[in-house]
């Protein structure tokens, strides 16, 4: 299929204004995100916003904050619900990490993570360990991050590349981010950005417990 909304055999204009865009010619398929927003507050998804992504026709929602294997159910529910409301518009949602090849941005699952520990006044110094032990691991977790993820992982469109890890504030083309208020305020959470958009969940809730909490070495 062709993405919604595009021309028939064509592109649109390049991406950019595209990103929290308003208007008929920017918001390709708010009708259908919007729908699916509200399926998922009456059936009690802990969805917590929605917004038009870099790529045209592409979109973004959060579910959360949940904890534990909770996360990975409320995600499952949203796509399931998600698929279904496309039924309605005569449409089809994809979940490849790169939908589109060349000067397009990709999709991603980007999670964020916290503890108590990591919470509390000067929970920045948890927040370095967690990312200390995801960096000797980063291989681990990228074979069970989604597959084609490699297609995504490029270096470019606000990714890092698969081979290396790195992290940053305020930087999204890290594999972490720590977000600016974060580090500001010393303490909260911090963004895993390499999980794929057709990542299972509960493989990487799993993996990140593992790695973070229980500690677990290769």
């Amino acid at each position: 299929g062709w993405p919604f909304g595009w021309p028939k055999g064509g592109y649109p204009q390049p991406q950019g204004p595209f990103y929290c865009g308003i208007g008929a010619c920017l918001a390709l398929g708010r009708d259908l995100v919007e729908s699916h927003y509200k399926a998922c507050l009456y059936a009690g998804v802990n969805i917590r916003g929605t917004n038009a992504e870099v790529m045209p026709a592409q979109w973004e929602y959060q579910v959360g904050p949940s904890e534990g294997i909770d996360a990975a159910d409320q995600l499952w529910m949203s796509r399931y619900l998600l698929q279904r409301i496309a039924e309605e518009f005569g449409t089809q949602v994809s979940f490849h990490p790169k939908p589109i090849a060349g000067d397009w941005n990709g999709a991603g699952c980007h999670t964020n993570f916290s503890t108590l520990f990591m919470r509390e006044p000067n929970g920045i110094n948890a927040i370095h360990t967690a990312i200390e032990r995801l960096k000797a691991r980063h291989h681990t977790h990228i074979k069970v991050y989604g597959k084609d993820n490699e297609r995504r992982l490029t270096g470019r469109h606000e990714t890092a590349s698969i081979h290396e890890f790195s992290a940053g504030v305020a930087n999204r083309g890290a594999s972490i981010r720590i977000p600016r208020q974060v580090d500001e305020e010393k303490c909260g959470y911090f963004e895993d950005r390499r999980p794929a958009s057709n990542c299972d969940p509960y493989a990487v809730t799993s993996i990140i417990v593992r790695t973070v909490c229980l500690g677990e070495q290769d």
